[in-house]
C-alpha cells in the first residue's frame, strides 16, 4: 500500500479531532517488520503527539480495544497506574477517527507520549529472570483486580478460530492456504474440542498485550516495569495467552532481528525458573498449565497463519507461516509436555 499517502490520513485525522492546533511535521516511527503505521506528530505550539493507523481487522474490534485499553490505563492501581500510554479523548469518549475510501478503510487513535527507560538485555540471567516474573505477576494480578470495571469484549479465542474457518471456507482463503488448507482445518478442530475439554470458558479473563517482545516495554534499573506502548495484539483471554512471550524472552537464545515460533521455549529450565517465581506471587493452576499448549497453537493459527500478512511484511510473514505449517504446528503433540511443568510449581 506504498501508493497510498498515510500522512494525509494521519493529518485529517487530527483536523478532526483538534483543528485549532496546526501540525507542523509528522515522522513515521513504525517498526520496519510491521505493516502498522505510528507516527510522532510536532505540533506548532511544540506539543508531541503519537498516532496509530491502522486498516486490519474490524473497525469495530479496534475501537473496541483501545476502549478497555484506556478504561485499564485509568484503572489499574499502583505501582501500574503510569504504565500504559494513553489514548487522547475528546468531550468524554475515546477519539477514533475512520477514514473509508475506494483503495482503504483505515482508523487512527492518538496517544500522548510516554517516558521510556531501560530495554531488557536481549539475554536474561536468573536474576533478571526472576525480577521479571515477580514484575508480570504483579501487573497481571492488577489486570485481575481491575476486570470487573471494563467495558465487555465480543472476542474469544472460540470467535477468532471460527473466524479463521470461515475465511478457510471463502474464495480468498481456499486460494491463499491451498496447500495447507487441511492442515489448518485439522488444527482449527483440534483447538476447539481440546479447548471444551479444558473447560476454558470457565477461566477469569483479563487484559493481556500478548507480544511481551522486549521492544514493546520498558523497564526501571531493578527490573521494575515502566512503561509498555505496544497495543497490536492486545486482547480480553486467559492470563496464560502471555506466556508464550515470556518463554521466548526469558530463553537461552533470547532476543534476535532473526527469529522463529518454535514450541521449544515452553519446556525450556529457564521458563520453569519464571513459572516458579511467578506462582509465588500469582499461584498458577494445573489447568492454566494445560492450556499453555493450546494457547500457543491459538498464537500460530491467529497471530501467525490468520493475521501473519498485516503483523509483517511479506518476506518476514512468509517465512514465519512457511515455518509453522512445516514445522511448528506438526510438532505441537509431539514436544508439548506439561509434566516438567507442572512438577516444577509442585501441581
Amino acid at each position: 500500500m506504498s501508493f497510498i499517502d498515510f500522512n494525509a490520513i494521519v493529518s485529517e485525522a487530527w483536523e478532526a479531532y483538534d483543528n485549532s492546533r496546526e501540525i507542523v511535521r509528522i515522522e513515521d516511527i513504525s517498526a520496519k517488520v510491521s505493516t502498522n503505521h505510528v507516527y510522532r506528530i510536532t505540533l506548532k505550539d511544540h506539543n508531541i503527539i503519537v498516532a496509530k493507523l491502522s486498516y486490519f481487522g474490524r473497525f469495530e474490534h479496534f475501537v473496541e480495544d483501545h476502549s478497555i485499553i484506556n478504561a485499564l490505563s485509568n484503572n489499574l492501581p499502583g505501582p501500574f497506574e503510569n504504565f500504559l500510554a494513553r489514548s487522547l479523548m475528546k468531550g468524554n469518549e475515546l477519539f477514533v477517527h475512520r477514514h473509508q475510501s475506494e483503495v482503504i478503510d483505515a482508523w487512527v487513535v492518538f496517544y500522548r507520549p510516554i517516558k521510556i527507560r531501560n530495554k531488557l538485555p536481549r539475554k536474561l540471567n536468573e536474576h533478571q529472570i526472576k525480577r521479571l516474573a515477580q514484575e508480570m505477576a504483579k501487573f497481571h494480578k492488577a489486570c485481575h483486580t481491575v476486570r470487573g470495571t471494563l467495558p465487555k469484549s465480543a472476542k474469544s479465542m472460540n470467535v477468532d478460530i471460527n473466524d479463521l474457518v470461515a475465511t478457510l471456507d471463502s474464495d480468498e482463503g481456499k486460494f491463499q492456504f491451498h496447500k495447507y488448507i487441511d492442515l489448518i482445518y485439522d488444527q482449527c478442530e483440534t483447538f476447539k474440542k481440546n479447548y471444551v475439554a479444558l473447560d476454558a470458558d470457565s477461566m477469569d479473563v483479563i487484559p493481556v498485550f500478548v507480544d511481551w517482545n522486549i521492544g514493546n516495554f520498558s523497564v526501571t534499573n531493578t527490573f521494575q516495569l515502566f512503561s509498555r506502548w505496544d497495543y497490536d495484539w492486545f486482547r480480553m483471554s486467559s492470563r496464560v495467552m502471555d506466556f508464550y512471550f515470556f518463554s521466548r524472552v526469558v530463553s537461552e537464545v533470547g532476543d534476535r532481528t532473526i527469529f522463529t515460533y518454535n514450541i521449544d521455549v515452553l519446556m525450556h529450565e529457564r521458563f520453569q525458573l519464571f513459572l516458579k517465581e511467578y506462582h509465588k506471587i500469582f499461584p498458577l493452576t494445573e489447568k492454566d498449565i494445560l492450556i499453555l499448549k493450546e494457547t500457543y497453537r491459538f498464537f500460530l493459527l491467529t497471530y501467525v497463519v490468520k493475521y501473519g500478512r498485516y503483523f509483517f511484511h511479506e518476506i518476514f510473514a512468509n517465512k514465519l507461516q512457511q515455518e509453522v505449517f512445516e514445522t511448528h504446528l506438526p510438532s505441537i503433540e509431539k514436544k508439548f509436555d506439561p509434566k516438567p511443568l507442572l512438577k516444577a510449581l509442585d501441581l
